[in-house]
């Protein structure tokens, strides 16, 4: 049995019953994963040892949400422009999809993607593919961006500026797509749902960067919308490394503190397998209603991954999406 598993066995029993019983159940299971675990690293093993344990997950656990790099595959007529940058860094890059012309002035999504905060792509399938299929052939532009990361310092305030940059950048650009600038609808997932929420909550961030008002925002399961509430609570070792110790700084990065005016519509997605999730978007919510302003919590039964993937395909869930786009004017 490998030298982490002995140890941990010694450190705290994981099932009632004998110790040659909870050994040999213990072994089978990290047989099972064996393979897996040369493959990944150590990582996986002790994942797997904590979700047995009960304990949260790490960083590990939610980076593989993201990370499936399958492509995204056009529709007919369809054309991409890809790596546009919107900055000087090389990370400030955004890709664009664009419909069949059609001499009608497009709408435009763009699409935030998650990871931590530290990890993630503008190209991984989960962010793209699926959108790009539902919304292309029904006259939406659809462009994912990426924005500066590091896994060892990562800063979310620089990345919502990045955002703003690249929001900015598409409502420039928007008529030679096609577009329509007036028409753009923010989308994020996890760490990209934060992201857009801090947009959303105070718009000095984008105006900054000289954005326009877009017309709504889309939150996919992003459970740090109070981050205050997060830092003073349990929660996963990682937030540490993004938000840090200082309680200012939590307030400069957490959209409930943020918030500022009334922001344009929004929808919030949660997973109702996720607390923590639905919770922050509920109280969210009702401070930006108290703000005037028009917001929905959308709970759907994915997990935090599927949030993400699922949107897109033939399901209740993207028609309810699709639903509150249509409040506002979209297809």
């Amino acid at each position: 049995m490998p030298a982490p598993a002995r140890r941990f066995l010694r450190q705290r029993p994981l099932f009632p019953g004998t110790a040659p019983g909870r050994r040999a159940l213990l072994a089978l299971l990290l047989g099972a994963a064996a393979g897996a675990a040369q493959a990944e690293g150590a990582g996986l093993m002790m994942g797997l040892v904590r979700r047995l344990r009960g304990q949260p997950e790490g960083d590990n656990e939610l980076e593989r949400d993201d990370n499936s790099r399958a492509g995204v595959v056009l529709p007919a007529g369809a054309r991409s422009e890809l790596n546009l940058a919107y900055g000087e860094d090389p990370a400030q890059k955004l890709d664009v999809y664009l419909p069949a012309a059609s001499g009608e002035r497009h709408p435009v999504l763009l699409m935030v993607h998650g990871g931590a905060w530290m990890v993630g792509d503008k190209a991984n399938q989960a962010v793209a593919a699926a959108k790009v299929a539902r919304w292309l052939p029904r006259g939406w532009i659809v462009v994912s961006t990426n924005y500066r990361m590091d896994r060892q310092a990562p800063d979310p305030l620089k990345q919502a500026d990045d955002v703003a940059r690249a929001l900015a950048f598409v409502q420039q650009k928007a008529a030679g797509w096609g577009g329509d600038p007036e028409r753009v609808l923010l989308m994020g997932h996890s760490a990209g749902a934060h992201l857009v929420a801090l947009l959303a909550a105070d718009g000095r961030i984008a105006e900054r960067r000289g954005a326009r008002p877009w017309l709504g925002t889309v939150a996919l399961d992003s459970a740090a919308l109070d981050v205050v509430q997060i830092m003073e609570g349990q929660h996963y070792r990682f937030y540490d490394r993004v938000f840090g110790k200082d309680r200012a700084v939590w307030q400069q990065n957490s959209p409930y503190h943020r918030l500022a005016g009334t922001p344009r519509p929004m929808l919030l997605v949660c997973s109702a397998r996720r607390q923590e999730s639905c919770g922050q978007a509920d109280r969210f919510a009702a401070k930006v209603q108290a703000t005037g302003a028009r917001v929905q919590v959308l709970p759907i039964d994915f997990n935090h991954g599927g949030i993400n993937a699922e949107l897109g395909k033939d399901t209740r869930y993207t028609e309810q999406v699709e639903a509150f786009m249509k409040t506002l004017g979209l297809p």
